[in-house]
């Protein structure tokens, strides 16, 4: 079995750590946030051949006992725009790393700069017998690269 390079694992906890130190510098989106939820969006992401763009960064969340989290992205570049997946995660107080994918075939994303919009949102009843409504824990704009 061939050995695999340790540069791609290394270049992505570097990222890691530097998501880390930005969710320390990000505050909370809304007064029913916990002081520690927050989300960071990596500085680049990618296109591939079949239309299929990922997204990436970190977050991290106290407290989903009122129901599930998930972290949401949409990407801008130009006058498109696109909701690109969508993770559920972990809400444990640590940081975790997060990575949302979509094949987005029209309108086509291009290498380049785009800008992404990033949501730690948590889907909560409105009432004891309501339906689940989002509620957004922290949010994060980010000018990236796309390649």
């Amino acid at each position: 079995m061939p050995r695999r390079d340790p540069q791609p694992m290394r270049a992505r906890l570097a990222v890691a750590a530097g998501a880390l130190l930005a969710l320390t510098a990000v505050p909370a989106a809304t007064a029913h946030a916990g002081p520690a939820d927050a989300v960071a969006v990596d500085p680049q992401g990618t296109i591939g051949a079949d239309g299929t763009v990922s997204l990436s960064g970190a977050y991290r969340c106290t407290d989903d006992s009122a129901g599930p989290v998930f972290v949401g992205s949409t990407l801008v570049q130009g006058e498109h725009s696109a909701g690109i997946g969508g993770t559920q995660a972990v809400c444990d107080g640590q940081v975790h790393t997060w990575t949302n994918s979509a094949v987005v075939k029209d309108p086509a994303y291009r290498p380049g700069e785009a800008r992404v919009e990033a949501s730690l949102m948590q889907l909560a009843p409105a009432d004891p017998l309501g339906l689940p409504l989002p509620e957004f824990l922290a949010e994060e704009e980010r000018d990236i690269t796309l390649r």
